[in-house]
């Protein structure tokens, strides 16, 4: 439908800018984008994977982006990282950024365009280990700390109460299962549901 189409674009449409306007802000001011500022948070990955459903959608890429901007954007919404040195023009598009990325998904889910599918908890969960592991090799190599893999941030967050380092990164792993379960609630008395139906059409094509 046009209208939907409309609106998928104009999200993605802020969501581009918004991002290139956070990344514009440190070229604007000479600071090097690399290794500091590159898209490795979690949550910067949730963007660019919006961004590619909501232009062209693909229902196992909405499987990861799903979980991973419902329970990780919400999360840093919650919890934003943002210390006493972050800029208000900074602050305003960390909540833009978190914010369109949750409401692009709930979009796609609540207008009946994209839900998650049967057994998607696993890619989804899957795909961060393997996110995980590429980007720890990164802080690694460039002393960085995407993902909170060397230390926790600054400011209150979930991962306080999950122990010290290495011990919630491996808590993170029970954490994301029981999330990512949990989103996908909803959806299992539907899918039940369907399978029941599709079972009853089944045995009745069966007698006729």
């Amino acid at each position: 439908m046009r209208g939907t189409r409309l609106i998928r674009w104009l999200l993605a449409g802020l969501l581009v800018f918004s991002a290139a306007s956070y990344y514009g802000h440190f070229a604007r001011q000479g600071e090097a984008l690399f290794p500091g500022h590159v898209p490795l948070e979690l949550c910067d990955m949730s963007l660019i994977l919006t961004i590619v459903v909501l232009l062209r959608f693909r229902p196992a890429l909405f499987d990861i982006v799903y979980y991973w901007a419902l329970a990780g954007a919400t999360m840093a919404l919650l919890t934003p990282n943002i210390g006493e040195q972050t800029t208000l023009f900074l602050a305003v598009v960390f909540f833009t950024d978190h914010g369109l990325t949750v409401t692009a998904v709930l979009y796609l889910v609540w207008s009946g365009q994209a839900r998650p599918r049967p057994g998607s908890v696993w890619p989804a969960l899957l795909a961060v280990n393997v996110a995980a592991v590429v980007v720890g090799a990164f802080d690694f190599e460039y002393k960085a700390d995407y993902m909170f893999l060397r230390q926790k941030p600054e400011t209150v967050s979930l991962l306080d109460m999950l122990g010290p380092w290495p011990w919630y990164i491996l808590a993170c792993e029970g954490a994301g299962l029981v999330l990512f379960a949990l989103l996908y609630r909803p959806f299992w008395r539907r899918a039940d549901e369907e399978e029941s139906r599709s079972d009853k059409c089944g045995d009745a094509q069966r007698m006729m």
